[in-house]
């Protein structure tokens, strides 16, 4: 368990990295939506260059940061039991959800977006608008964030069964809506 503790704090830590790198993101592409906004209407250029790196910046801060959020226990549940029980409980609702649901759907989600990122990389696939960028590097972000999405639940796992054995103290606690 000591070495698949290790383990799981390494992924924490790429996951980590990997979601501070888009929460900066998400400044450059406010940056990049503003300067776009001001030269279309200042001086009536436009590129769709401009847009499409903001979708793929977008695509990263959700698809990358994603693994981030699971780390730091920020998705949205659906709370009909999870409120209610003991932390033991939370633990093994949280485990179940993770290996019944969370991993297999990660990993058939990455292992889809595989060939369709490779057929674009192949084809050096570029965007049919005027000024468009090459498509493969959005394409491989699904690749990379379903992978670290998955990589994040093993993690995830490894700590729950550690959490569940008593090796490790876990906060399952997580703000309510407010609705």
């Amino acid at each position: 368990m000591t070495f698949l503790l290790s383990c799981s704090r390494a992924i924490d830590a790429l996951g980590v990295f990997i979601g501070r790198i888009a929460e900066y993101l998400v400044m450059l592409c406010c940056l990049i939506s503003a300067g776009n906004a001001i030269i279309r209407y200042l001086f009536n250029q436009s590129s769709n260059g401009w847009l499409e790196i903001q979708w793929y910046l977008f695509a990263y801060v959700v698809l990358m940061g994603a693994a981030m959020t699971l780390k730091n226990n920020g998705h949205v549940r659906v709370d009909l039991l999870y409120g209610g029980v003991s932390e033991r409980m939370r633990l093994w609702i949280d485990l179940i959800g993770l290996l019944l649901f969370l991993l297999p759907v990660t990993a058939y989600l990455a292992w889809l977006c595989w060939p369709f990122f490779l057929l674009s990389y192949q084809q050096a696939e570029v965007s049919a608008n005027a000024g468009g960028l090459i498509r493969w590097p959005v394409k491989l972000i699904l690749v990379s964030g379903f992978c670290l999405m998955f990589l994040q639940g093993l993690s995830e796992v490894i700590k729950r069964l550690a959490a569940i054995s008593g090796r490790i103290s876990l906060d399952t606690a997580y703000e309510k809506p407010l609705q």
